[in-house]
C-alpha cells in the first residue's frame, strides 16, 4: 500500500481500502484541521498515526511500518476480522 500511494498519491482510497475500513478510520482517527481530500495518501497518514506516527509538517511520509497498522486495523477489538 505504500509503494501504491507513492506512485499514485491521489488515487481514491477504495483502490486500496474498503468501505467498512474507510468507516472504521474515520471514527478511530480524527482529521487533522487543514485536511485535504480524503485520497489514498489521506488514509495511509490516518493508518500510520494508529501506529503511533505523527504527521508533523517536518515529518517524512509513513513507510512500509504501516503494513503492521493495516494488519492491526482489519482485527477488531473482539478478535473478529472484519476486512
Amino acid at each position: 500500500m505504500t509503494m501504491l500511494n507513492r506512485s499514485a498519491p491521489d488515487a481514491p482510497p477504495t483502490l486500496a481500502l474498503t468501505a467498512t475500513e474507510i468507516g472504521v478510520l474515520d471514527r478511530l482517527v480524527n482529521d487533522k484541521p487543514k485536511a485535504r481530500q480524503k485520497t489514498l495518501s489521506h488514509y495511509l497518514i490516518k493508518i500510520a498515526r494508529l501506529g503511533g506516527y505523527l504527521a508533523r509538517a517536518s515529518d517524512p511520509p509513513p513507510g512500509n511500518t504501516v503494513i503492521q497498522d493495516f494488519a492491526d486495523l482489519r482485527i477488531s477489538p473482539s478478535g473478529q476480522s472484519y476486512g
